[in-house]
């Protein structure tokens, strides 16, 4: 069973509402989908969020980096699932191979990664999940069976009146766990946190996410006034180029600190152990290259007494979010999990189930094969603004 042809996809994904934060603001969300086509038909689709701020790739680069890449030939002729596996788990884009941060072309490599789960997934009658069980990754805490899945909430950086009507929904909802924003120019965050606290109650798990606002200098002075409204974690508080300061600053800080801008390959990670810069890795599928690369980092993070976020990007859609869903539903031990807000966040979904998450963030796992999901191709037709064809012989 080979390929028959690789489709790239850009879509312009519009949101409710504006997600905004230390380092962007967006009313839409520019993603990749790969769409991959088995010599007897089969059908499997993937997706990645391409974000220049992030891993530096743009829809331009991830359209180029696929093109390039002869994936038939890769792949070649697999015979079961499990050498589906084994053959993605050599898939290293050479640009990614030269990167000293291990990031370039992840966008790519995921959606790529993940239409290939898909399609074989459904020609081989397996579930993604399979593939997170059939991963070499060493101490990965893998659960007895796949598990219902419990998300966690977010307040993104938003006006005060709005703002304070999405605590109290985070709380109505039953929620147990909610990011905030902070570090956004002109806002008092102390304020901020004393309402939300009170809003959201004493026993709400707040942490926070300052993506990369402060620098390392005033990381301290920053802080100070949030920890009487006791966050759980500090999320990416200084830009990459000062990472390094975190070794010196994370024992002053009185909070763990997360990495996520400067954790975005497993060279991030290794980086971030052997130079103790960071208690917990946010993980995102998307710009740590798909599954199997993610499974990597979090095996390494548990094998060094470090804990997870399984993270996820504003506008992502059904496809992420139920890939996202099998890694959760199978690894013991996240953290914190974060994704699954389709309803809540998109105006239109590029799937026809829909994998939000319900009543208190929980979520069941996903069923079928593959990803689960099916793509309504009305809306992928709606939604793309370019699109490209690669036909193997």
């Amino acid at each position: 069973m080979s390929i028959r042809s690789l489709e790239m996809f850009h879509v312009s994904v519009p949101l409710k509402t504006r997600v905004k934060h230390a380092s962007h603001d967006r009313t839409s969300s520019d993603n990749l989908v790969v769409r991959v086509t088995l010599d007897d038909g089969t059908v499997g689709h993937g997706e990645g969020i391409p974000r220049s701020y992030v891993t530096g790739e743009t829809i331009a680069t991830t359209f180029a980096t696929l093109s390039t890449f002869d994936l038939a030939r890769h792949l070649g002729h697999p015979a079961d699932f499990s050498a589906v596996v084994r053959r993605l788990e050599t898939l290293v884009f050479p640009a990614t191979a030269a990167d000293p941060r291990g990031m370039a072309g992840n966008a790519a490599r995921c959606a790529l990664e993940l239409a290939v789960l898909d399609a074989y997934g459904q020609r081989f009658h397996e579930p993604l999940a399979t593939a997170v069980r059939l991963a070499d990754v060493a101490a990965l805490p893998l659960a007895d069976q796949p598990g219902r899945v419990r998300y966690s909430g977010a307040i993104t950086a938003a006006t005060g009146r709005r703002e304070r009507v999405a605590a109290v929904k985070m709380r109505v909802y039953g929620f147990h766990q909610v990011k905030v924003k902070v570090g956004v120019a002109g806002q008092d965050d102390p304020a901020r946190l004393r309402v939300l606290r009170w809003i959201l109650g004493r026993r709400m798990d707040i942490r926070l996410d300052a993506n990369e606002a402060w620098p390392a200098a005033d990381v301290v002075e920053r802080l100070r006034p949030l920890l009487p409204y006791r966050p759980t974690a500090i999320e990416q508080p200084v830009r990459h180029d000062e990472v390094e300061s975190l070794t010196e600053l994370r024992p002053r800080l009185g909070v763990p600190v997360m990495l996520d801008e400067s954790l975005c390959g497993y060279p991030d990670a290794v980086h971030a152990v052997e130079h103790g810069t960071a208690d917990l890795l946010n993980v995102r599928l998307s710009k740590c290259g798909g599954v199997i690369p993610s499974l990597r980092i979090i095996g390494l993070a548990v094998r060094s007494g470090l804990g997870v976020q399984l993270g996820c990007h504003p506008g992502e859609t059904g496809l992420l979010s139920a890939a996202g869903r099998h890694v959760a539903g199978n690894v013991r031990g996240l953290r914190y999990v974060e994704g699954s807000y389709d309803r809540h966040i998109l105006a239109r979904n590029l799937t026809v189930e829909d994998p939000t998450f319900h009543y208190g963030g929980w979520a069941e796992p996903m069923q079928g094969y593959g990803l689960g999901v099916r793509v309504d191709e009305r809306a992928l037709r709606d939604m793309t603004r370019e699109k490209a064809e690669i036909l193997y012989d």
